[in-house]
């Protein structure tokens, strides 16, 4: 079976039978620094993306390709991130991972169609300040952005372009509208819907920043928006409003020509204790536009309905079941997320993630029982087990060869039993 037949067996139709796909979330460029030089093969180094596609695949580019005296030539600034299929790819300017998966004989990544979801024209990309430790950028999103140079962590948000009405009127009438919808899809489209159609990998729609908390707060800033909620929630509305029908329409050209696997919605709502919004607010201002949207990709054939949030997530699960979310990921272990009680609790939710990546760093005693949660999880379907989030620097090159073979063997013996 191929990827994309594998991927819709498990996470659509919880076949228990069929091998689960082997992932990773992704890697950090400092720990694929490290393990170059622990003994893993540099054979084919994935290069950095340096073109300018889409606000979606491109954010942060700027940052990964500014000149930087604290990366050594042939290595990756510690925060450029390596894609190993359990987050999708293209996005946020990372590359897709070649030597870690054909090291250990991993499947190849999801992947999204690269649309522009958010403002057409693109805001273009301009230094505003820059030094050997700093740069200050305007990126393609219209958010003005700080990257330190030394830690490499991706950039943070310095000002926002969605301040107030006004601003938002402007943005509206300047770059969003739907009169134009086919230039929002690649240059090359015909060819890529060639491909697409005898494709072995699974499609999707969506991914970062597209989100219902997670696009105002991208757009808006998080601590704007949480006033904005209250000050001018007529104007969360329209923004909210403008976007999920924005995005209908690109969608539906898409549909139009090619099957799609999954849609990816991003949220990062939750955080170390909880959600960041009441239920209330979740509900007022998320849920009609959930709605709406799912409904529309279910409609015209999507099976499979991704939300990626961080952190602390079981009380908001629900909500996102109503929401109409068939799977979530990537329930990170130190904060309280048990994939084996969100199974018991929620059987019908298809499951990505759920394996510590804090404990596999502290060796084989701890990795062993990790994935011993991962041979009841996969007897029950709808479940791809890999660590709950980017792998860190600190596990060992060694320590995630036991890992990542045993993790193999586990999926190989499951799908024979």
């Amino acid at each position: 079976m191929t990827e994309r037949e594998r991927f819709l067996e498990v996470m659509a139709n919880f076949n228990p039978r069929v091998p689960t796909l082997k992932w990773e979330f992704g890697y950090w460029g400092e720990t694929l620094n490290n393990w170059y030089r622990q003994g893993l093969p540099k054979r084919d180094f994935a290069r950095i993306p340096a073109e300018y596609t889409t606000p979606s695949s491109s954010i942060y580019t700027k940052s990964w390709i500014t000149r930087n005296k604290y990366v050594a030539p042939g290595e990756y600034p510690k925060g450029f991130v390596l894609m190993a299929g359990g987050l999708y790819w293209p996005t946020q300017g990372f590359a897709k991972d070649k030597d870690v998966r054909a090291h250990f004989c991993m499947d190849h990544t999801q992947q999204l169609v690269d649309l522009n979801l958010f403002f057409h024209p693109m805001f273009d990309v301009e230094v505003l300040e820059e030094d050997d430790d700093k740069l200050k950028y305007l990126d393609l999103d219209g958010v003005t952005r700080l990257f330190l140079k030394e830690s490499a962590t991706m950039a943070a948000g310095w000002e926002w372009p969605i301040k107030d009405r006004k601003s938002w009127e402007k943005l509206k009438k300047e770059r969003i509208n739907t009169d134009r919808i086919r230039e929002r899809l690649p240059a090359d489209w015909s060819e890529q819907v060639t491909e697409y159609k005898s494709r072995t990998y699974p499609l999707g729609l969506g991914g970062y920043p597209m989100g219902f908390f997670g696009t105002p707060a991208h757009l808006i800033g998080y601590d704007n928006l949480f006033y904005m909620y209250y000050d001018d929630p007529a104007l969360v509305h329209d923004i909210l409003d403008t976007f999920t029908n924005l995005w209908i329409s690109v969608f539906e050209e898409v549909l139009a020509d090619v099957e799609i696997d999954l849609i990816q919605i991003w949220e990062d709502i939750s955080f170390g204790s909880g959600s960041m919004l009441s239920e209330a607010t979740m509900r007022e201002f998320m849920l009609p536009y959930y709605k709406r949207l799912v409904e529309f990709v279910k409609g015209r054939g999507v099976k499979v309905v991704l939300v990626d949030t961080d952190g602390d997530c079981n009380k908001i699960i629900p909500f996102f079941i109503e929401c109409g979310a068939t799977g979530m990921y990537p329930f990170e272990v130190n904060c309280g997320m048990d994939v084996l009680k969100v199974r018991k609790d929620f059987p019908g939710l298809a499951l990505m993630g759920g394996i510590s990546k804090s404990l596999i760093a502290e060796g084989r005693e701890q990795i062993d029982i990790q994935l011993e949660k991962v041979k009841a999880m996969l007897k029950m379907g709808g479940y791809i087990p890999y660590m709950d989030h980017f792998t860190p620097p600190d596990v060992h090159f060694s320590e995630f060869n036991y890992y990542r073979k045993k993790l193999n063997d586990i999926i190989d013996e499951g799908a024979r039993a």
